[in-house]
């Protein structure tokens, strides 16, 4: 495993803004930078994979094309970011199955929400889920519009491991970003009801203790919470409205269970209104 930053690179919009930002964290931490570009080969209708001419594998003159593709935003990005280190590499394989192993050797990895060849459709159905819920590193998923914002950082927190590890990764951008730091515990209570007051009191009692540590560690950051009974995708959406990033464990108990395995989950990443960190527990 490496500190490295993996970018999930096509050539497409998404990716570039994907780019963007991986860069800019890469600015503020110190960390190289790999582009990876991902396509699978399809060997009755061709191959796919943008900015190069149709062909049949093995295409040695596309896929010259498409590494002279993924070295010139290489280098591009490295003469538009003195200092950092940045590298290109292609990779063949099914998109989702290549970046999940690539992930064990990176330490965060970041995505577009939509590509096209090798990454087309990438945040529909089960390859979104695959890539969110099983890389061994954290994932950044970035839509076009959502890179550059201003705002605080959001962290959705149950008191789960891997909530845990998300408040951790959380307060550590916030501090690098010098932005404050909104921690949201949403549950729906067992009768569907509002919770009692008690009940509240005791989820705020619960959030304030893994918050100490970080309080202590990070004292410079600006820290809020927010307990609220409810679909925890919708108050987490919600308070991405105002945010650069909101972070989230892949799994939880209570309202946040199945984060990322089901409707939930795809309601983040689809609909957050910036950009979207997973992380799990490697």
């Amino acid at each position: 495993m490496s500190d490295e930053i993996l970018v999930g690179y096509d050539g497409s919009a998404d990716a570039t803004v994907a780019l963007n930002w991986a860069l800019d964290e890469a600015e503020r931490s110190g960390r190289p930078v790999r582009l990876a570009y991902v396509f699978e080969w399809v060997t009755v209708a061709g191959w796919i994979g943008p900015g190069v001419a149709p062909g049949i594998w093995p295409d040695e003159t596309a896929r010259r094309q498409v590494e002279e593709l993924v070295g010139t935003a290489a280098a591009d990005a490295a003469t538009a970011r003195p200092g950092l280190t940045v590298r290109g590499e292609v990779f063949d394989g099914p998109p989702a199955l290549v970046l999940e192993e690539r992930s064990a050797e990176a330490g965060l990895l970041v995505l577009g929400s939509r590509g096209h060849g090798g990454f087309g459709g990438l945040l529909v159905g089960s390859t979104a889920v695959s890539v969110t819920a099983h890389a061994h590193c954290p994932v950044v998923v970035v839509r076009d519009g959502d890179a550059g914002r201003a705002g605080r950082v959001v962290v959705g927190v149950d008191g789960s491991p891997t909530s845990l590890l998300a408040l951790g990764f959380a307060v550590e951008r916030a501090a690098q970003r010098d932005v404050p730091l909104h921690v949201v515990r949403a549950w729906e209570p067992a009768d569907g009801g509002l919770a009692p007051d008690d009940a509240v009191a005791a989820e705020r009692t619960a959030l304030a203790e893994p918050l100490a540590k970080w309080r202590k560690t990070f004292p410079d950051v600006e820290v809020t919470t927010d307990v609220v009974t409810g679909r925890p995708a919708r108050a987490l959406v919600e308070a991405s409205r105002d945010a650069q990033l909101v972070v989230v464990g892949t799994r939880g108990r209570g309202g946040l269970r199945g984060m990322l395995l089901g409707s939930v989950g795809q309601q983040l990443i689809q609909h957050a209104h910036c950009p979207v960190a997973v992380v799990r527990e490697r």
